[in-house]
């Protein structure tokens, strides 16, 4: 069964080969866009040192005064693996700007296309909701398009309340029991 941890570059090789699964298709919680201050393009990521310095700058997001690009706002990463196996990615954002609040919530998350339909996208968000509740949120917020069933039923198993649709986004709201 998968497990939630944190970066770890030696997971290296199986990142890298399971971020080749999504075929250049936006990755939802891996932070491969940008983190802190950078921008980390895949074929960087493919030299050891960059990809050092990219697993801890994921580690450093979680800090409030850990320096970020224009827009971000503090974030906690964790991979979803199996043993030595990457599986994929989720990301609980600390706190939600305007763009977050209307489209891309608290918590985004991937999960590679070979090991989807197995539970661990559900998985991780149970295991990323007590880290939010650890940071004081009551509540928070997860979205995903209109037609992505798979992440609906992800989140509505994990007790997400349907609030509205916007911009072709649902948006679904899990609190604290």
């Amino acid at each position: 069964m998968s497990s939630l941890i944190v970066p770890d570059v030696r997971l290296h090789k199986s990142w890298l080969e399971g971020t080749a699964e999504f075929q250049g298709v936006h990755l939802d919680g891996a932070g491969a866009e940008a983190v802190g201050a950078e921008q980390w393009p895949l074929a960087e990521l493919r030299d050891p040192d960059t990809f050092r310095r990219f697993t801890s700058a994921l580690i450093a997001d979680a800090l409030p005064d850990a320096q970020r690009m224009e827009g971000y706002v503090p974030c906690t990463y964790r991979w979803i693996v199996d043993s030595d196996t990457f599986l994929g990615s989720i990301a609980l954002r600390h706190e939600l700007n305007e763009y977050l609040l209307q489209e891309g919530g608290h918590i985004g998350y991937s999960v590679r296309p070979s090991a989807r339909r197995q539970g661990h996208a559900a998985s991780a968000l149970r295991g990323i909701l007590p880290v939010a509740w650890t940071l004081g949120m009551d509540q928070v917020l997860l979205t995903c398009d209109e037609s992505n069933a798979g992440s609906r039923a992800t989140i509505e198993r994990n007790d997400g309340v349907y609030e509205d649709s916007r911009n072709g986004k649902r948006r679904y709201w899990i609190s604290r029991a």
